[in-house]
């Protein structure tokens, strides 16, 4: 029974004796040497290298979509008939060449007319004008033409002319529209739809059409359209060379050159659109295809260049750690562009020379102390 009483008397000692040591551990002079301990980490031996500044060129690789240099659809000028049709979908065509003719008799009946009243105008025209110069010639003579007559004969003369005028002006008029009866070409290319045949009703767009006649596609150029976003504007040009490729064409690359920059950001996609011309005399390449382009982006200007490895990025901030009188000091900066294992970074508190490390993390701690 003693020895029991003595086994419990020493389990109650040794809790007491821990308890006691747990909170000598966590005073606070011991609270501020283990933060000092802390604060001054010594960590395994690190690669550095020192900073230099550098032209990083990178490639950006971004879909785009092939278009026909020049497209139109053709609709009638005037509410007429289809009377004859020259050409089909997929047909070759030239710039002037006749692809459709139109009948409306009301025009022909109306230039008709037109052309009478024309021939009348003309006769009461030239009889004033015979009138007026025979009353000049005897005006000479004194006291025979009275100048109230004369000036009645020359305004009766003006006055004709005016409605003869006006009648060539009416036969222009309805012969011009008759020439709308037929539709034209306006430059080379393919035809890539034909909406109507021979006796259809036609007439301009929401008059009569609801549909074009005809769909015409400049096939030997094409236009490459791309939206570029905001960030690497800066880097092109109408100059700048791109190179793509066509998924469906595999293993063939194209080349062209920028041609136009439209010089403001979509509201929306906050990129700028640009325009590529591209050869297509043999006609490969068809409109609507979407190309893989592929566009460098030189440097305008040196700047520093750091391996991937030696940047952090973490939930709070980016930063790369440099060494400061043997210690580790995390330098926050902004990465620019990121190519071949590389990226640009920014930051007032990075100057040539510079030490950095050469691979970073959040395991050593800014202040730690670096072999």
């Amino acid at each position: 029974m003693q020895t029991n009483n003595l086994i419990t008397i020493a389990i109650y000692s040794s809790i007491i004796l821990g308890i006691t040591g747990l909170q000598s551990c966590n005073s606070p002079e011991q609270k501020k040497k283990d933060d000092q301990q802390i604060n001054i980490v010594v960590i395994a031996p690190t690669i550095t290298f020192v900073l230099q500044k550098g032209l990083l060129s990178s490639n950006l690789n971004i879909p785009g979509e092939l278009r026909s240099f020049q497209q139109v659809d053709l609709y009638a000028k005037v509410s007429s008939f289809v009377k004859k049709i020259y050409v089909d979908a997929g047909s070759q065509v030239s710039q002037g060449q006749l692809l459709a003719v139109m009948e409306a008799p009301e025009i022909s009946s109306q230039l008709s007319g037109s052309q009478s009243k024309l021939a009348s105008y003309e006769a009461l025209y030239q009889g004033s004008k015979a009138t007026y110069n025979r009353l000049l010639e005897t005006s000479k003579t004194p006291g025979t033409i009275s100048p109230n007559e004369l000036e009645l004969a020359l305004a009766k003369q003006q006055s004709d002319l005016a409605q003869f005028n006006a009648a060539k002006a009416a036969i222009r008029e309805l012969t011009d529209t008759k020439n709308y009866l037929e539709i034209k070409a306006p430059f080379s290319g393919i035809i890539s739809a034909r909406n109507v045949s021979a006796g259809a009703y036609v007439g301009p767009s929401g008059k009569g059409s609801d549909m074009p006649m005809f769909s015409l596609h400049q096939q030997n150029k094409l236009r490459l359209t791309a939206s570029i976003p905001a960030a690497y504007t800066a880097y092109l040009n109408n100059k700048s060379a791109i190179s793509f490729t066509i998924n469906s064409m595999a293993g063939e690359k194209f080349t062209a050159k920028i041609a136009r920059l439209s010089g403001a950001l979509d509201n929306r996609l906050r990129s700028e659109t640009i325009e590529m011309d591209v050869d297509n005399s043999t006609k490969k390449l068809l409109p609507g295809m979407i190309a893989e382009i592929s566009i460098t982006l030189p440097a305008q200007d040196s700047s520093f260049v750091v391996a991937k490895t030696a940047v952090v990025s973490s939930s709070e901030k980016t930063f790369v750690i440099k060494k400061q009188a043997g210690k580790a000091q995390w330098v926050t900066i902004k990465i620019g562009r990121e190519a071949n294992g590389k990226t640009e970074v920014y930051s007032d508190s990075l100057h040539l020379g510079d030490t950095l490390i050469t691979t970073a993390s959040e395991e050593i701690r800014n202040g730690s102390v670096l072999k």
